[in-house]
């Protein structure tokens, strides 16, 4: 293990000051990771926090957010724990359960990025991991960019610390410091892609070819080496790129076809779709290009538009576009996307009944404005604690509105739903010494 601090020293992973995120799911690669980095982080000066999601697959995942909970209480790990529904997730989005637990989680991991939780987020994947996603990668059509793996670092603010580590490196750490672990019993069920992987493909592999996990790092790092060269040689300077909407000159289409896909690739992500590029998709449009007449348009998948229009390929990007909230918790006006304005202010009394009055005092501190989430929960004003979702179905709140309410939480925990109700916790009492008043104006 003694590697890990080599590359978080080599690539300049983490920092002194540094509030590192790691990810936890209780299993012994994420729970030896978390010892490792409490350990150091006293001698490298940086605090970590414990994130364990909940992705209610399975009857004791629960039970598995516990562990890595009472944990960290007994080692003084400050910690979080979030809960996904990601069958739902899966079922909205006709996404594959492995897909929506990935989004879930990961759309945990950027709200506490962006609400300046944490500055980084630790990720347990280590050498096998690699091999695995490198061997998915090939095997679903990718290109030499798909080759080349995780790396180290995604983002600025996902790092892999154990990227460079072996397996059994990793087992040795567990026994050699007690580590106790949980195990997920989804890991031995084989109609998960990674799993099949892992426990079909790999061990026959290994069988054969007992260095095959070194080989395919190796062969992980050339396909990065060569993707970065080619990369650096793909002509963008004469791209029109109009927010939703990136145009490309006819002409540029006569470069080899290694640079051609990588043209389309990032032009592509110029207009927002950065995930799921397959080398198929590439090769539509390139076919598009070559037989196409001067006018003509298809639809591509991830609803992009391709269009052909005299001396220019257009790609435009239909699908919605995502908008952010996060909002601190103070006194004044502020402005939501698709809803209207949110104003706040101190009163002395209640007065007016169509605005919601609030105890300021029972609000958390680092509390933020920002649209719902999966996992959100809300105490009813009078008792009751409901799931964000149910409790605005149930007061037949329109579902084309619901993303766009803005409600003031902490993690999951829901205080203030604009314009609907406050949660029965930080109701106005006789205790209650700071009044705040919210209204809101609609968009115009």
């Amino acid at each position: 293990m003694e590697n890990i601090r080599k590359l978080i020293e080599e690539n300049n992973l983490i920092n002194e000051g540094d509030v590192v995120g790691v990810g936890v799911s209780g299993g012994k690669d994420s729970m030896a990771l978390l010892h490792y980095l409490h350990a150091l982080s006293f001698e490298m000066g940086f605090e970590i926090v414990a994130i364990t999601v909940d992705h209610s697959i399975r009857e004791n995942s629960a039970l598995d957010a516990m562990f890595v909970m009472d944990y960290c209480k007994k080692n003084r790990i400050r910690a979080y724990k979030f809960k996904v529904d990601v069958p739902n997730l899966a079922k909205q989005k006709s996404l594959s359960i492995e897909s929506a637990a990935r989004e879930a989680r990961f759309g945990v991991f950027n709200s506490l990025i962006e609400r300046k939780t944490v500055d980084k987020i630790a990720l347990a994947h280590h050498q096998s991991d690699q091999a695995e996603t490198v061997l998915m990668h090939l095997f679903r059509g990718s290109g030499l960019s798909g080759l080349k793996g995780m790396g180290v670092v995604r983002d600025n603010v996902f790092i892999r610390p154990m990227l460079k580590t072996d397996e059994k490196a990793i087992w040795k750490y567990v026994l050699d410091n007690d580590i106790e672990y949980r195990e997920d019993e989804t890991n031995q069920e084989n109609e998960y892609n990674r799993n099949y992987i892992r426990n079909e493909i790999m061990p026959c592999i290994l069988k054969r070819w007992p260095n095959a996990i070194a080989s395919i790092l190796n062969f992980a790092d050339l396909a990065s080496q060569d993707d970065e060269y080619i990369n650096s040689q793909v002509p963008t300077d004469a791209f029109i790129i109009n927010d939703k909407e990136v145009k490309i000159p006819l002409s540029y289409f006569v470069y080899a076809k290694p640079i051609v896909s990588r043209m389309i690739t990032k032009a592509l992500k110029s207009i927002g779709v950065i995930k799921d590029i397959e080398s198929k998709h590439i090769d539509l449009v390139i076919n598009f290009v070559n037989s196409a007449e001067n006018g003509k348009r298809i639809d591509l998948p991830f609803k992009v538009g391709l269009h052909k229009e005299y001396d220019y390929i257009t790609l435009t990007n239909r699908q919605k576009k995502e908008v952010q909230l996060n909002e601190k918790h103070k006194l004044g006006t502020f402005s939501v996307p698709n809803f209207g304005k949110v104003n706040i202010k101190k009163v002395t009394k209640i007065q007016e009944q169509d605005k919601l009055y609030y105890d300021a005092d029972q609000v958390p501190k680092d509390a933020i404005w920002r649209f719902r989430q999966n996992g959100d929960v809300f105490q009813k004003f009078g008792g009751g604690t409901k799931k964000l979702k149910s409790y605005l179905i149930d007061i037949k709140v329109p579902s084309r509105l619901r993303d766009y309410i803005p409600v003031l939480a902490k993690d999951n925990e829901v205080y203030i739903i604009a314009g609907v109700e406050i949660s029965n916790k930080i109701r106005v009492s006789t205790q209650t010494k700071r009044i705040y008043c919210l209204s809101t104006t609609e968009r115009e």
